[in-house]
């Protein structure tokens, strides 16, 4: 059965729409086939505030922000990743409103570059980005009528991060679990086995809300986060399958595989066959006599 994704969603750009009591959501005007409608900011709290991926640098969305700010002081800003259309616009947030800036850290790789490779992701990387506060796995932080704990997910990327509010059921998933479609897992930044880990993770807890870095609220997540594990799966089976028929090349796999997926996506999906084929070769699934993101040639392992 094909996971059912919903893509009904109103950005309201500029607007600040209420998606939980004390919670809103402001949507950059950033759309793409990667953002899809654009990326969410949530701020928190009724009087002392908090804000939750400021998203990209856009004079319009910052516009947007403090529009829906006012003039209530805001004290935190969470930040769940470091790619371009979440972490930048912190900078100038904090210079407006004093808050301080948190999240797991820096810009890192899943692993590191390995010889004569070329990390396609490097533009959509903030790597100026570095918080006044780093966030370590179960950190609470205190807000004013609010508390914010950490959950680690590392997988989209190496530093990708959940923000539980606690006491309501509800978790800021950022781009770890998305109703409208599934995260980009893709080497070096990201990495599949942690990707898996990470979802389990959220599987095991009993959130009955997650607010998501674009589109619309998932609200249903453990049944709709078991079909995303088993649709990872399903892809994984049908790389496997790929390599058995006697595919030998991830531009071969991504071309049957993905036939009826958006060309424009077919670089992102190579990337997350990648993803699959590093965690195949990691487990002994399969063998391959280069080096997997450059000249990999795969082959089943008997």
């Amino acid at each position: 059965m094909a996971l059912k994704f919903d893509t009904d969603f109103d950005p309201s750009y500029g607007q600040g729409v209420t998606v939980a009591p004390d919670v809103l959501r402001i949507t950059a005007k950033n759309p793409s086939p990667f953002t899809f409608y654009g990326t969410n900011s949530y701020i928190v709290g009724r009087k002392t505030l908090g804000v939750i991926d400021p998203g990209p640098e856009d004079d319009a969305h910052l516009k947007a922000l403090l529009e829906v700010i006012a003039d209530r002081p805001v004290s935190h800003i969470f930040v769940s990743h470091t790619h371009r259309d979440h972490s930048p616009l912190a900078a100038q947030l904090k210079r407006r409103t004093g808050a301080i800036v948190l999240a797991q850290g820096p810009h890192r790789p899943a692993r590191p570059l390995r010889i004569g490779e070329i990390n396609p992701l490097d533009a959509s990387a903030d790597t100026n980005f570095n918080p006044d506060i780093a966030l370590p796995d179960d950190k609470m932080v205190d807000g004013d009528g609010w508390a914010i704990r950490t959950v680690l997910t590392p997988g989209h990327t190496a530093n990708h991060s959940a923000f539980a509010l606690e006491g309501t059921g509800i978790l800021f998933s950022a781009d770890h679990v998305m109703a409208w479609a599934t995260s980009i897992v893709a080497p070096p930044d990201g990495a599949m086995a942690d990707y898996m880990a990470s979802l389990d993770r959220l599987i095991e807890r009993d959130d009955r809300l997650l607010l998501p870095g674009h589109g619309g609220p998932v609200t249903a997540p453990r049944s709709f986060m078991r079909e995303l594990k088993t649709h990872r799966r399903m892809r994984e089976h049908a790389i496997l399958g790929q390599i058995r028929r006697g595919d030998r090349t991830i531009k071969d796999m991504v071309k049957a595989i993905y036939r009826d997926t958006d060309p424009r996506l077919h670089g992102a999906a190579g990337l997350s066959v990648l993803a699959h084929l590093e965690d195949l070769v990691a487990r002994g699934l399969v063998s391959t006599d280069g080096d997997p993101a450059i000249d990999g040639i795969f082959a089943p392992v008997a």
